[in-house]
């Protein structure tokens, strides 16, 4: 389980462009790392949009911000290109990195239960110490909370 106070678990995972990134090398700056369900859905595409929107504050604040998800490569590409994603998305096909970290759960929807990603932020300083867990997020207002969030852990 992933603690806050404890490193980060580490992965590497393709981008939308095919490009791997790895979390160790992100070292040295804070990382936000945030888990959606699927591309281009109503709450994901919201999320994606409010941290777009806000990444001159990130970069401010010497930040990287990746998103991952179980779609792959090419779903991220087309949804970052739709709107202008300026942060890598990362293609977590095989689940790793979803159940390292936690999110990769039991959902129920209308009745049916079936195995999907929780929306989760991580807030990760840059020795790669998880400082903040955000479970169940809630997409309005989300990336504000986590910029300040990310303030308050440097």
């Amino acid at each position: 389980m992933v603690e806050v106070g404890k490193p980060a678990p580490g992965f590497s995972l393709p981008d939308q462009d095919g490009k791997t990134v790895t979390l160790g090398d992100l070292k040295g700056a804070p990382v936000v790392l945030y888990f959606y369900p699927k591309d281009d859905t109503p709450g994901c595409t919201k999320e994606a949009c409010a941290f777009r929107d806000a990444i001159g504050e990130y970069r401010k604040a010497g930040a990287h911000v990746l998103g991952v998800s179980p779609d792959p490569v090419a779903s991220h590409g087309k949804f970052a290109k739709k709107y202008d994603l300026p942060f890598p998305l990362l293609a977590d096909t095989e689940k790793a990195a979803c159940e390292a970290y936690g999110v990769w759960k039991e959902k129920s929807m209308y009745g049916r239960k079936s195995m999907g990603v929780e929306r989760t932020t991580f807030v990760i300083d840059a020795q790669g110490i998880v400082r903040r867990i955000f479970p169940k997020v809630k997409v309005d207002g989300h990336s504000d909370v986590v910029l300040e969030a990310l303030r308050d852990a440097q």
